[in-house]
């Protein structure tokens, strides 16, 4: 049996707080999502959308070629710690970079929390329960270095998520224990955050004002359906190197129209296709649909455009 090709299962956004038994709750960590394969000498790490990040991570592919086990399809995140608290903006310094030697001389160290076992030699183990993956994960893989267990423990009532943000956590994540593995977005995993946070597609930019470089603010929107709906703009979160770095980008993707399929309120605004893709930290919505006090947290390289949606949460 060869390796399969798998998509990543993803959770469902929700303001659920309280559960029966039968849950299982596990820290949500603010990275890059990867599926590592390996077949005897061959390490592939791929990002949710299908990139290879294997030249980034170099540290991790060797980690996963010093395992036991040859054959294996593995579920977790990459991330950046900073004081035990994961950083997107840290991990920003390692995702620019695609070659090994200068991701090695960044000076950011990266961890891969595992949380998931796709295939183990010729098994494909998604249909068996959470539980029962995650303790095959447990057994399969020695963790050491950059390898790290993503640690569980059992719900009933009450999650204790004012706990995890007074840690710095950025929320939990409630899954079902006996649930399968489903390539798909599923209410089978819930995610609670602590803050509110969403990515969304750069459709324009405004021009610098002043000594600033590169430009003033992002323009920013979600897909309804197939139309772009127009989310307001960001002007902060962003170093100079960034500004000159992302201008650069932004520049490539030069179009003459909007994308938006809404009127944006900005005198002289430059158009882009909207492939790009970035990290928000704000303080909730307004009543016509715009972020309060948004700020840039840094691009998402594992996330397709098409796929940004508002995040409604729910029960």
């Amino acid at each position: 049996m060869t390796l399969q090709q798998f998509t990543p299962m993803l959770a469902t956004p929700s303001e659920r707080r309280t559960f029966g038994p039968g849950w299982l709750l596990e820290r949500k960590l603010d990275g890059i999502r990867a599926l590592a394969y390996r077949d005897g000498d061959d390490i592939r790490l791929l990002s949710r959308n299908g990139k290879s990040l294997e030249a980034g991570y170099p540290e991790l592919v060797e980690a996963l070629a010093a395992q036991p086990v040859r054959r294996f399809v593995l579920d977790g995140e990459i991330v950046a710690l900073d004081h035990g608290r994961t950083s997107f903006e840290l991990l920003q310094r390692r995702m620019q970079l695609h070659d090994p030697v200068r991701a090695r001389a960044s000076g950011v160290t990266v961890t891969y929390y595992l949380f998931d076992l796709l295939q183990l030699e010729n098994y494909d183990t998604t249909g068996l329960p959470l539980r029962e993956r995650k303790e095959v994960l447990r057994r399969a893989v020695h963790y050491g270095g950059p390898l790290r267990f993503t640690l569980h423990r059992e719900v009933e009532g009450p999650v204790p998520l004012a706990d995890a943000c007074a840690r710095g956590w950025e929320g939990l994540i409630a899954k079902r224990a006996d649930g399968p593995y489903l390539q798909r977005r599923s209410p089978d995993w819930l995610k609670l955050k602590c803050s509110a946070a969403q990515e969304l597609v750069v459709g324009g930019f405004t021009d610098p004002a002043g000594a600033r470089s590169g430009f003033g603010a992002l323009l920013l929107g979600h897909y309804e359906g197939p139309l772009l709906r127009y989310a307001g703009k960001v002007g902060t979160g962003f170093d100079t190197a960034t500004l000159v770095r992302l201008r650069a980008r932004l520049d490539e993707l030069a179009r003459p129209s909007s994308p938006f399929a809404d009127p944006v309120p900005e005198r002289h605004p430059h158009w882009v296709a909207p492939e790009l893709v970035a990290q928000l930290a704000f303080t909730g919505w307004t009543r016509d649909g715009r972020l309060r006090h948004p700020r840039f947290l840094g691009l998402r390289e594992d996330k397709p455009a098409r796929e940004v949606i508002r995040e409604h949460t729910g029960g």
